[in-house]
């Protein structure tokens, strides 16, 4: 499977001539569509979720279906049956993919903003996406994809999820934020000069790719 960054939050999984775009929002560039044989939506923020870009990719590609939560779906209404509602304990199919669902809710912004609906992704038993949440899925997890930074978390609540999941290796998404020196800092304490984990995490540039 190979793992491709697009921007912020978004990645996608190819193998062979299957692709799965996973929250491509306003942050990623709407080329990451491009190829798409399915779309996972975590949550209905923004930055993970463009509306207009998803209808758009619907009417360039008739056999393009959308996985999600609710109250995405909602915001999709009128695309002929082709988005899907899931949640938390579901396991479906999607291109070809084994994807599990895990997790309810978005983590905790304020105790003043009500938190709203998001769900996870496991992808054929090899990639975890928790979207804006702190989900520990109960099941071996490989490969993490970890939001490095958000308005939510605290760089130590970041290790201690790290430490959590204790997947073998981690990939940073949800990092478009962080300066290149911020991204130096929150990087070196998730490594040799923070407090360490077990998993060694790794960085994508958007565009670039990874054989998992």
């Amino acid at each position: 499977m190979e793992l491709t960054k697009h921007g912020h939050a978004c990645v996608a999984l190819a193998e062979g001539s299957r692709r799965l775009v996973i929250d491509p929002g306003a942050f990623t560039d709407p080329d990451a569509l491009d190829g798409a044989t399915a779309v996972l939506v975590t949550h209905e923020h923004p930055d993970h979720f463009a509306p207009d870009r998803l209808r758009a990719a619907l009417d360039a590609d008739p056999a393009l279906e959308i996985w999600t939560n609710k109250s995405v779906a909602a915001r999709l209404e009128g695309t002929g049956g082709r988005v899907h509602v899931v949640g938390h304990g579901d396991a479906v199919t999607v291109a070809g993919f084994e994807v599990q669902v895990h997790g309810e809710l978005h983590a905790e912004i304020h105790p003043e903003i009500p938190r709203i609906a998001n769900i996870g992704f496991l992808v054929d038993g090899t990639v975890f996406h928790p979207g804006d949440a702190f989900t520990v899925p109960d099941q071996p997890v490989p490969t993490l994809l970890l939001p490095l930074h958000a308005p939510w978390s605290r760089t130590a609540d970041v290790i201690e999820y790290v430490r959590a999941v204790d997947a073998d290796q981690a990939y940073a998404v949800h990092d478009a934020l962080l300066s290149d020196v911020g991204l130096g800092i929150v990087g070196g304490l998730l490594g040799e000069r923070g407090p360490g984990t077990p998993t060694p995490l790794a960085r994508l540039a958007p565009g670039d790719a990874v054989e998992l």
